[in-house]
């Protein structure tokens, strides 16, 4: 973004933090959805310029995170087969499963490629018409357009050996999971701005009147967040739950109707597991029957098998905004980004590995 620092004015954040100080006049707890939005509250130390009446929780918004260790051990089943070319987004690498994670499969001698987009795996297939090349799809409804246009792109050259196993979970069964989990003390929420950039934000207005909680779709910069806790924290004084947009610069309404489409083409709505939360129902997307030979865990006959979280990792209720990373017993002792216990500690978007970044490593070199 070229005028980027003008979202990062350190003038005008302590503005909106003394709006904010004047305004509140109860204890209020607002869960920002994203991982992203996580990264930068910690980064920038939002939490710290707010009054202690108002408290920020950190959502289940890291796709990475959120996929299944069932599906972290299929891929990594695949890509220790011959032939195979295995293509994913970088952070996916680190991952653990329930025995090992895919650099560990790397380093054994099979092949494992970083991607920046589906894309680059047809390009490989193309390239390698002798290998099998499987391309690892996760994320939110952000990256579900280009990798539904992956599928159609192999579709359209004819290609035979490119497969996709897809991890694609959606936004708004996720929030609704939480507030309708019994301990739910989440009074307001930050979502998140990329996926609103698609998916718009129709869809989340019958949340906020069912539950009666005010969701504001937000960005990402410092003052993008300072604004989206004002406008949420002047509904909740005001007594209103409406979805509000923040983000007006990238998010429209109805979103993008051309990626919604090419989403809708390829993909159906289905249960999807999380990981550390549970399954939640019509959660995720799964290959639409016209697209099924692309689809890997059919072409490769994965097994299928229920993997149990390791009793250290607390990743579930860090998800669901019941605890902190900080208040898990493992963080930076037994689970640390070089040796992670679960996905959130190792993420881009996780919020363990924020926390150890931005609080816990700095914390330590100041000693």
């Amino acid at each position: 973004m070229k005028y980027v620092s003008e979202y990062r004015d350190r003038a005008a954040a302590e503005e909106y933090a003394e709006r904010i100080r004047q305004l509140v006049s109860r204890e209020w707890t607002i869960m920002e959805v994203c991982g992203g939005q996580t990264h930068s509250i910690l980064k920038y130390g939002i939490d710290q310029l707010l009054p202690e009446k108002v408290s920020l929780i950190h959502g289940p918004g890291c796709p990475v995170c959120v996929t299944p260790i069932e599906l972290i051990d299929q891929a990594i089943e695949i890509a220790g087969k011959k032939d195979v070319i295995l293509c994913s987004f970088g952070d996916m690498l680190r991952v653990p499963g329930s025995v090992q994670d895919l650099i560990g499969v790397r380093a054994s001698g099979h092949d494992v490629r970083i991607v920046y987009s589906p894309i680059d795996a047809v390009k490989i297939a193309a390239q390698n018409p002798m290998k099998q090349v499987v391309f690892f799809g996760v994320g939110f409804e952000t990256t579900a357009p280009v990798t539904a246009a992956a599928i159609i792109q192999a579709a359209h050259l004819d290609l035979n050996n490119f497969y996709m196993l897809v991890s694609h979970v959606l936004v708004p069964p996720a929030i609704k999971a939480v507030l309708s989990s019994p301990g739910c003390r989440v009074q307001g929420f930050l979502a998140a701005g990329h996926v609103c950039s698609i998916m718009g934000y129709i869809e989340y207005e019958p949340i906020a009147k069912k539950y009666n909680v005010p969701i504001v779709v937000t960005g990402f910069e410092p003052l993008d967040i300072l604004e989206g806790i004002h406008m949420c924290l002047k509904q909740l004084e005001e007594g209103k739950a409406e979805v509000s947009n923040q983000y007006m610069r990238s998010v429209r309404r109805s979103g993008n109707p051309e990626a919604i489409e090419m989403m809708r083409e390829v993909f159906e709505v289905t249960d999807r597991k999380w990981r550390g939360i549970g399954a939640i129902p019509e959660s995720g997307l799964g290959l639409k029957k016209k697209y099924m030979k692309f689809d890997a865990a059919e072409r490769f006959g994965v097994s299928e098998h229920s993997v149990e979280e390791s009793g250290d990792c607390i990743s579930g209720q860090v998800l669901t905004g019941e605890k902190k990373p900080d208040e898990c017993p493992a963080f930076g002792g037994k689970c640390t980004p070089e040796h992670p216990l679960g996905a959130l500690m190792v993420s881009s978007e996780g919020a363990c590995a924020a926390y150890y970044r931005y609080r816990y490593r700095l914390t330590r070199s100041n000693r």
